[in-house]
């Protein structure tokens, strides 16, 4: 059984000392945590379940402490994807849901699995998910100033299980005073992505590896009998040209884990249930 999680680019990571030693804190915690609920539950359980813990964090970019869009609002989005069934499902652009990845989770059952907007809130609702706001002072006090931190925060989780499944989660609460209606890689096969062979949860700029099909890409490869390093190696390679800004994190099926970043910022730690890796 194995477990990385990521809590997304920060940039105060490097400049701040208390926040950077408090999110390395939460995320040690956290993949300690999900770990535990691995032991008994599937790897796509315990990615869901792992990103939710982060979005309850109002460290994180994610639910509870999402950005706030140029319109005042929070718009957040979230996907999930069985590397068992080969289903990917998410929402896109879902607001006042307090874990977006739930939501996202939910709709594997359905024929319609991602869902957008109105349609999102809709579906949240009459399936039981209440009204929640996950606006924080913090992040208000940035909107009303302008000050908000570059847009570079996600989170998101891979897990292995015992009986070799895999599994990948993403969920974002956006880049800050991004136009409305602009779409974040979270909920597409280019931030998130697993089969039999690999997982990959990417953060970063949405953009940048939406144009790079990161997650999709790193997958292929080691399906097609690359190694995860040379994978990934291959593929932030293909970042370079316009400066790509990502970072992924991923298992393969042999429980190998890997991450790269292309800006060394990013947030992250796994457990294997004796060691820990813990960097940001």
């Amino acid at each position: 059984m194995k477990i990385i999680i990521h809590g997304g680019f920060f940039s105060e990571s490097s400049t701040d000392d208390k926040m950077k030693a408090d999110k390395q804190e939460a995320v040690k915690a956290i993949v300690t945590q999900a770990y535990h609920f691995l032991r008994n539950n599937s790897a796509l359980d315990t990615v869901a379940y792992a990103v939710s813990l982060l979005e309850d964090n109002p460290l994180f970019n994610a639910g509870t402490g999402s950005q706030i869009q140029s319109d005042g609002k929070i718009r957040m989005s979230a996907s999930i994807m069985d590397g068992q069934s080969k289903k990917f499902s998410g929402v896109i652009n879902i607001e006042e849901v307090k874990n977006p990845v739930f939501v996202a989770e939910k709709l594997m059952a359905y024929d319609d699995k991602v869902l957008g907007g109105e349609g999102a809130i809709h579906f949240a609702r009459v399936n039981g998910f209440d009204a929640y706001s996950t606006e924080t002072p913090e992040r208000r006090a940035e909107f009303e100033k302008k000050l908000a931190a570059k847009g570079t925060g996600t989170v998101g989780c891979v897990a292995l299980d015992k009986d070799g499944r895999l599994a990948a989660a993403t969920s974002t609460g956006g880049k800050g005073f991004e136009m409305v209606g602009r779409i974040s890689d979270s909920a597409t096969v280019a931030g998130n992505f697993a089969n039999d062979y690999c997982a990959v949860s990417c953060t970063g700029v949405g953009e940048d590896i939406v144009s790079n099909a990161t997650a999709a890409k790193i997958v292929t490869r080691v399906t097609d009998g690359l190694d995860i390093k040379k994978a990934f190696e291959k593929t932030f390679e293909e970042l370079k040209p316009y400066d790509g800004f990502c970072g992924a994190i991923a298992i393969d099926s042999k429980g190998n884990i890997f991450h790269r970043d292309s800006h060394p910022t990013m947030v992250f730690a796994s457990y294997d249930g004796e060691a820990y890796e813990v960097f940001g």
